[in-house]
């Protein structure tokens, strides 16, 4: 049920996404008087799902549920209609346009993106508003990745300020330091020490190339006997057993997950000394834990420390709203611009996901709240994706406009069809390689 609720939140985001995208280049193809021949939802290689002609435009739903297009007169596109642009050019036709136009036409369906994740933010924050923890309610504190436990950080610790500024939100935060590099926290030990810690000026490039990007402050949860064992894992290999409860590992009790994580973690190459109880017996265990630093455990589900009251909605007038979407937006899109620097590393392309690492972002519950917020959050995506000066993108077009704008040459018509060739095959590559990577980890679990 909960793939179901999710692909269909999946499928009404990117559906409404691409449609107003196409719409951002057919208006101004209209308002230019330049002939648009189709307009696709989805794309339909040798039938439509359905099809209606309105005025010149065929109006249409694909099978192929991988993005949609509109098909403007005289132009190289991904139709590779050779036929037409053998013709004489027509008034009517984009190549016939001028380039400050075309520019305008190629550049429409990012700037509506854009505009739509302004818009879905600030309708958001003034409908539901924003939901918000406030730490000094956290009882038993947050849990930290490993990884920052050398600079000072320990599981339990609550994060009073970041950068001067009080902190109202707590599982983004990781991402953001490696965006925005935050550096100076002022944080709260379990034992009442309140204490400023200063992270290196490379915390970004450090937190990527040691994966503590992921959970690197979260909620803390309480143990839970375990769920299932992985195969020739280290507790395959020492008889751990589904239901086996851990009370503590290196003589230090466990009430929380951080804690075994945190142990497990420091315990890489080493045994790791394990008390465990089952049938009402405690048994003790050693194992011996590799680099990876896991046990292969899997849990039932966890049960979050945190009180209710630590939560809560920060409402806001449509003036609020609109300044606070707005800056939320700006974020958004320099979030996207600057993850492209670990992207375009080896561990960046091994993180490439396709359709369903997408689908898992949005919850298993329908929630209309964190559906707009994932959406306007897609939108941006996809604008400065469309934006990347790759043939058979809008920023491949874009790129060759500005070239002729300036040289005052265009790129020729063959040279524009070898180019468009390249850019959908390496297009198509890279869904195939995302989703591939999909279906593996859904098969290998």
């Amino acid at each position: 049920m909960d793939f179901w609720v999710r692909a269909a939140q999946l499928i009404l985001s990117l559906s409404l996404l691409i449609v107003l995208h196409e719409f951002g280049h057919y208006l101004p193809a209209k308002w230019f008087n330049t002939k648009v021949e189709k307009f696709y939802l989805f794309f339909n290689p040798y039938f439509s799902v359905f099809k209606k002609k309105i005025g010149e435009t065929e109006w249409g739903l694909g099978w192929i549920p991988l993005g949609g297009y509109v098909k403007i007169a005289g132009m190289v596109d991904e139709s590779m209609d050779k036929e037409q642009l053998a013709q004489p050019p027509q008034p009517w036709e984009f190549r016939s346009k001028p380039a400050w136009q075309r520019l305008i036409i190629m550049l429409g369906g990012i700037i509506v993106n854009v505009i739509v994740c302004f818009a879905i933010y600030i309708m958001v924050l003034a409908v539901w508003g924003e939901e918000k923890i406030d730490q000094d309610k956290m009882v038993d504190g947050m849990s930290v990745n490993p990884y920052m436990e050398q600079f000072g950080f320990q599981q339990g610790d609550r994060v009073l300020a970041v950068d001067g500024k009080k902190l109202d939100e707590l599982q983004q935060l990781g991402g953001e330091i490696l965006i925005f590099n935050m550096r100076h926290f002022k944080v709260k030990h379990p034992d009442g020490k309140i204490e400023t810690i200063v992270l290196p000026e490379d915390i970004g490039n450090k937190m990527w190339e040691n994966g503590a990007e992921k959970g690197t402050f979260d909620f803390r949860y309480y143990m839970s006997p375990a769920d299932s064992i992985a195969p020739k894992s280290a507790a395959a290999r020492i008889g751990l057993k589904k239901g086996d409860q851990f009370l503590k590992i290196n003589g230090q009790e466990i009430d929380f997950h951080d804690q075994l994580t945190s142990q497990l973690y420091h315990s890489k190459g080493k045994k790791a000394q394990l008390t465990i109880l089952r049938d009402g017996k405690e048994i003790e265990k050693e194992a011996f834990i590799g680099q990876d630093g896991i046990l292969g455990v899997n849990f039932k589900k966890l049960k979050v420390s945190t009180d209710t009251s630590a939560f809560y909605t920060q409402n806001y007038s449509f003036g609020e709203a609109f300044v606070s979407g707005f800056g939320k937006g700006l974020r958004t899109m320099y979030m996207n611009v600057a993850q492209f620097k670990y992207v375009a590393t080896a561990k960046g392309a091994k993180s490439v996901g396709g359709v369903g690492s997408i689908g898992k972002l949005f919850p298993a519950t329908w929630n209309w709240q964190a559906f707009w917020t994932l959406t306007a959050f897609l939108s941006m995506m996809l604008a400065i994706m469309n934006l990347l000066p790759i043939p058979a993108l809008d920023g491949g077009h874009v790129m060759f406009l500005l070239y002729e704008m300036i040289t005052g040459r265009a790129p020729g018509q063959k040279f524009m069809e070898y180019a468009q060739y390249v850019g959908f095959f390496l297009l198509l590559g890279l869904i195939l390689y995302a989703n591939g990577k999909d279906l593996i980890g859904a098969f290998s679990g």
